[in-house]
């Protein structure tokens, strides 16, 4: 999609449809996508939505290839709040934090990105000023050069890891209608009940209790802190290691 120059195409020539740009279209694409589902999304359902035929949003990509890796790219461009990773006086730490945080938010918000960020080469303009501010903050470590990657893959692939589980929790949460405290709840009752896990049920609820907090998403917040403070804590001994 990128590198074949698709993307700065706006329409084949004459004779477009009325009332229709691609930036319309990715939008639609991501509303849909949020509402139903990956599986659910086609370029039929995709020109239901905007009232216009299947073949009119060909004027604007080849291939629903191409319309998902502008919905990719576009839901990226959320992540406005990026740190700054030329500012010598920041904090390399927090940098990192809230790096990880707002990829954490946006797998969150967004379940369908994860499976697309694993499949395409996820280079959009987007995507890139990203990829770009995670590495000049980690390259701002301290840590060689031969280091920076794997530091890179160990906090963000773990971030992907854990957005996009939680991601799966609150969707598959809404399908049922109850609140996510109401389904952890219950789902808790079940399978303290259940032969099969009962007996690991209740060896965890010590470490449950420890971990501390009151509500579904203050406990995963817990987690996701105190995880994401262990791999800067490892930076932080490998930088000192040398």
């Amino acid at each position: 999609m990128w590198l074949e120059g698709k993307a700065r195409r706006r329409g084949r020539g004459g004779g477009q449809p009325s009332g229709l740009d691609r930036d319309r279209i990715t939008e639609t694409t991501v509303r849909l996508l949020d509402a139903e589902g990956l599986a659910k999304f086609s370029m039929r359902r995709l020109a239901a939505e905007l009232n216009v035929t299947a073949m009119s949003v060909y004027w604007y990509v080849d291939t629903k290839d191409d319309l998902l890796e502008l919905a990719l790219d576009a839901a990226f461009g959320e992540l406005t709040a990026l740190p700054d990773p030329t500012d010598e006086d920041a904090d390399w730490r927090e940098q990192l934090r809230a790096l990880a945080t707002e990829y954490r938010g946006l797998l969150v918000r967004h379940p369908w990105l994860s499976p697309l960020a694993g499949h395409y080469l996820n280079i959009g303009p987007n995507s890139l000023v990203f990829s770009r501010t995670v590495q000049q903050v980690v390259i701002r470590t301290g840590l060689p050069a031969r280091g920076i990657t794997g530091a890179i893959s160990a906090v963000f692939q773990f971030v992907y890891g854990y957005g996009t589980i939680e991601g799966h929790f609150f969707a598959r949460v809404a399908d049922t209608g109850l609140t996510p405290d109401e389904y952890f709840h219950q789902a808790m009752t079940a399978t303290a009940g259940a032969p099969q896990t009962a007996e690991i049920i209740e060896e965890s609820k010590t470490l449950m209790a420890a971990r501390g907090g009151d509500t579904v998403e203050e406990m995963m917040s817990r987690d996701f802190t105190f995880a994401l403070d262990l791999l800067i804590a490892g930076i932080e001994a490998m930088v000192k290691r040398g």
